[in-house]
């Protein structure tokens, strides 16, 4: 029913993939930023590495539901 909707508002499977790709990018882009621009450490810029980290599959579950949805 999500997947329905969310392809019906124009997002394909290729869009999720590109955004697990770019988030991907942005975790390392994040702990980058975080152990040069902050104090408080590589503890902490390895949390926001993490955080970020964990949208990727979140991204690519999704792209593959919609290729399923595309497919049938």
């Amino acid at each position: 029913m999500i997947i329905k909707k969310l392809h019906e508002m124009g997002l394909r499977s290729d869009h999720a993939y590109t955004a697990a790709v770019v988030s991907i990018g942005l975790s390392f882009l994040s702990w980058t930023a975080s152990i040069k621009g902050e104090a408080a450490g590589t503890d902490r810029a390895d949390r926001w590495g993490i955080f970020v980290g964990e949208w990727a599959p979140t991204f690519f579950g999704l792209g593959l539901a919609l290729a399923q949805y595309e497919k049938d």
